[in-house]
């Protein structure tokens, strides 16, 4: 027990007190001593009675449980003296607050030494300051015990949403990622490849982008622009139209292609701005876009870095995120991947287009005659096909025209093409025969040489003669190897189908007969011969698209040859074509007159005279 010292009150003094003080004053009767002082000590509360001296006055039995002690051992006692543990903390400040303004006041501590929480009541009576006080640790730890559990779930929810959030933007950037090689595989202009790229990117990894592409010369444009904000695009344009001049050795896109590696600056500062521009009025342009922050990747393929991505900030997005830059690197390598893969296609097609160029030879211009002609791949797979056109004159002065389509879409068609085009051309030039023994001919040579093609052809002969009247006039004698009759349109606008009886393709080694075929062709008139891809449709008969064909013949009488060729493959041909496409197109202008100025020059053969 803590042998403090005593106040110099007795206890039964003490407890006369109490009884006085908690007999209360509007009873009409007050109850004597020892039954008050019964009721008092018989409470479940605890409570104690503290003097001015804060001595312990008087301390109920259930009070001094509560505090581990006997009334004996406290009653009398100083309780600083007592609880010194308590000088200075929560209590003490209740009990000298309630004592100076003689009002009442609860607090709620842990106490130390006895390991509770106690909650305390104090009020000031005339008997002294009266203390009732519970031990609430059982309370508190429930309520503790609540509000982790209460924190708990919070937090787990909070986790949970935040797993969600990350789950979400994680889907997105995949989702994006596909988007990118779908869209950029989808063509080979490379021009639209980054436009496309750029505008993926913007806004989910960055608020604007910048896509570079060096050409082979080795000129960096920048090419592929997009801002989140579309009021912010013009002056994003002005500082893209003036980075490549202005940008300094150190700059990031510079840097970024001399070393193939990224470039990031999660705080773009004024001294950045001056190391990247070279002059004031590009740094105002990047200025009006407000940057804070830029991320500059590589686009590297086989070893060759060939362009850079820029992805950059505004003030209030601050700088990338460690995922935002993982997937903008994951986005630019597979960007320079479909960008090298279109660069190597366009130059293959380009090589593909220069080879069908070189087997399809350009057509004569005979004096009265006007010649035009086009060529359109398939656009699935290599630009190069078996479709052909051929114009040339006969020793005799006569002009034959071929159209031609060896089965297939591809070199090997190509290849076939060129050979069963040569035999036509040599046998045709070397034998003054009609076009349906031409082709009889052909048909042997392609059999015979093995030439591994089988072809429709329509060979045809511009023939010089006389009408009726013993004028000059022109005829055509054609045949057909299985290949689409051609069409005359007149100066009128009628639109005539030359109809001839269809001989099989060759390449079969045909041994019965083929069949020519003469129709006039007066002055004006401009026949058109051309390969099934102009007019064939899965979406439609054959015989609609043919009306459809002719129809569009007749509504373009009058235009120049060129504007018509134009026409019908503009009309008649979407952006997917499905099949190569050839037109050999011959206006007859009169006989005596001069050619046209608009009809181009005369084109004839060095062995002949140029007009």
């Amino acid at each position: 027990m803590n042998s403090g010292a005593r106040c110099p009150r007795s206890f039964s003094a003490a407890t006369r007190h109490a009884a006085q003080w908690a007999r209360a004053p509007e009873d009409p009767a007050p109850l004597p001593g020892d039954l008050l002082l019964q009721a008092v000590e018989g409470m479940h509360r605890p409570m104690f009675v503290l003097d001015e001296q804060w001595c312990l006055r008087y301390v109920n039995p259930a009070g001094a449980r509560v505090l581990d002690r006997t009334v004996a051992d406290l009653v009398g006692r100083d309780i600083w003296a007592e609880f010194p543990e308590a000088v200075g903390g929560p209590f003490e400040h209740l009990y000298r607050e309630v004592r100076a303004t003689g009002g009442n006041g609860t607090t709620e501590a842990w106490f130390g030494p006895l390991r509770k929480w106690f909650r305390a009541d104090a009020f000031l009576t005339g008997a002294g300051l009266v203390v009732t006080y519970d031990d609430v640790t059982d309370q508190r730890r429930v309520a503790d015990e609540r509000a982790a559990a209460v924190d708990a779930r919070e937090q787990a929810a909070a986790a949970a949403s935040a797993a969600a959030r990350e789950a979400e933007q994680a889907g997105r950037h995949l989702m994006l990622l596909g988007d990118i090689n779908l869209a950029m595989t989808s063509t080979y202009d490379i021009d639209e490849a980054v436009q496309r790229f750029a505008r993926r990117v913007t806004p989910l990894l960055a608020d604007l982008c910048l896509v570079s592409v060096v050409d082979p010369d080795g000129t960096r444009r920048d090419v592929g622009r997009a801002h989140r904000d579309p009021e912010m695009l013009e002056a994003l344009h002005r500082y893209a139209d003036a980075r490549v001049a202005s940008n300094l050795a150190q700059a990031p896109v510079p840097t970024a292609l001399r070393s193939g590696e990224p470039v990031i600056i999660p705080e773009l500062t004024p001294a950045h701005v001056r190391a990247m521009v070279s002059d004031e009025a590009s740094r105002t342009a990047l200025a009006a876009l407000e940057v804070s922050a830029v991320a500059v990747f590589p686009l590297v393929a086989r070893g060759e870095t060939f362009g850079a991505v820029t992805l950059a900030n505004g003030v209030g997005r601050g700088a990338h995120t460690a995922e935002e830059l993982r997937t903008a690197e994951i986005a630019s390598r597979r960007a320079a991947l479909a960008l090298d893969n279109a660069r190597l296609a366009a130059a293959q097609q380009q090589v593909a287009e220069r080879l069908q160029l070189s087997l399809l030879s350009p057509p004569v211009q005979p004096d009265s005659l006007e010649l035009a002609v086009r060529y359109r791949p398939a656009t699935r797979g290599i630009a190069i096909g078996g479709d052909w056109y051929d114009a040339f004159l006969q020793p005799d002065g006569d002009t034959v025209l071929v159209i031609g389509d060896v089965m297939g879409h591809d070199i090997e068609a190509a290849a076939a093409m060129g050979q069963v085009k040569t035999l036509v051309r040599g046998i045709g030039y070397d034998r003054l025969e009609a076009p349906a023994e031409l082709l009889r001919r052909v048909d042997h040579a392609v059999v015979g040489l093995d030439v591994p093609a089988m072809a429709t052809a329509l060979v045809a002969r511009v023939e010089l003669g006389v009408d009726a009247a013993g004028r000059p006039a022109r005829r055509l004698r054609w045949a057909t190897a299985g290949h689409p009759d051609p069409l005359l349109l007149l100066e009128d606008g009628t639109v005539l189908d030359l109809r001839a009886p269809i001989g099989p393709p060759v390449g079969i080694g045909w041994l019965g007969p083929r069949t020519d075929e003469i129709s006039p062709l007066p002055d004006g008139s401009t026949l058109l011969l051309f390969t099934d891809g102009l007019f064939e449709r899965r979406t439609m008969l054959l015989d609609e698209g043919r009306d459809l064909l002719r129809d569009l013949v007749a509504g373009s009488a009058g235009l120049p040859l060129d504007a018509l060729c134009n026409r019908l493959l503009a009309a008649m041909l979407g952006p997917d074509v499905e099949d190569d496409v050839a037109l050999l197109g011959v206006r007859m202008h009169p006989l005596d007159v001069e050619r046209p100025a608009g009809a181009g020059p005369t084109v004839l053969p060095a062995a002949l005279p140029q007009a």
